[in-house]
């Protein structure tokens, strides 16, 4: 198992088996690749969406261990790859990361690619989200491993789901919703919003319909609320799921048949 990981401490290092240095020293001496690299990060919380063009430098060294440890630990053999925006908006805080990988860095695709796979921590850290907060995955009380294990399969699947929508929704508005949504989930979605059994000839649009299931969720839609996220639309998902399933009781060939009385 290989390992990119985000360096917090500027731990010592050595360089070549010989040259004892700090971390962010070492790599701030190599000089920058004559390659630069553009990337789209997504919104998130107090951060707006926006592309970012970055340097790279890279260089292979050697973590220390502590002094009071060094008897017990031998030194970590990591490549330490440092991204820096190049020209960040005014305003905004330059994005910096400085990355540890076991992986083997020489050119600057490789470093590249080290730098696109992170790039996706935030939607991995979304997804751990929707499994502990929303599936309350941590608070299952199951006798035996077997069982844990057929419960996180089960919510892995509901955690992709609502990762999809959330970021299909923002990707592709004018898409078809049928893509996600089932024609008795729109239709009660709707007919519930509105109030109205009067429904549409076309299903409307993922994005209209997403921000719908949203609001059930307490998503609010105001001018500078931005796209709503995993909590609202998962609370929203799990109310339209009721909703349709009375939607599709009300609308079978039986109740047409005999219809609900009082008495």
């Amino acid at each position: 198992m290989d390992l990119l990981i985000r360096a917090v401490q500027n731990r010592r290092v050595k360089v070549d088996d010989s040259e004892i240095g700090k971390l962010r020293n070492t790599i701030e001496s190599v000089p920058a690749a004559n390659q630069t690299m553009t990337i789209y990060l997504e919104h998130r919380p107090g951060k707006p969406a926006r592309d970012v063009t970055l340097h790279l430098r890279w260089k292979t060294i050697s973590i220390l261990p502590p002094t009071n440890k060094s008897k017990k630990y031998a030194p970590v053999s990591f490549t330490a790859i440092l991204i820096t925006e190049a020209d960040p908006p005014t305003g905004e805080e330059p994005l910096e990361w400085l990355l540890l990988t076991t992986l083997s860095i020489e050119t600057f695709q490789q470093a590249a690619q080290c730098v696109l796979w992170y790039r996706f921590r935030w939607l991995i850290e979304c997804y751990h989200f929707v499994l502990k907060s929303g599936c309350h995955l941590e608070k299952l009380q199951l006798e035996t491993a077997e069982r844990l294990e057929r419960a996180l399969a089960l919510y892995c699947i509901v955690a992709w789901r609502l990762l999809y929508l959330t970021y299909l929704a923002r990707n592709t508005p004018d898409a078809s919703c049928e893509v996600i949504f089932q024609t008795h989930e729109w239709q009660a979605l709707h007919a519930f919003t509105y109030q109205t059994n009067v429904l549409p000839t076309l299903p409307p649009s993922l994005h209209e319909t997403t921000r719908l299931v949203a609001k059930l969720g307490g998503f609010l839609a105001r001018k500078g609320d931005g796209e709503p996220g995993v909590q609202t639309i998962w609370r929203g998902l799990r109310r339209l799921d009721d909703l349709s399933s009375m939607w599709l009781l009300l609308n079978s060939p039986r109740s047409q048949a005999a219809p609900w009385s009082c008495g």
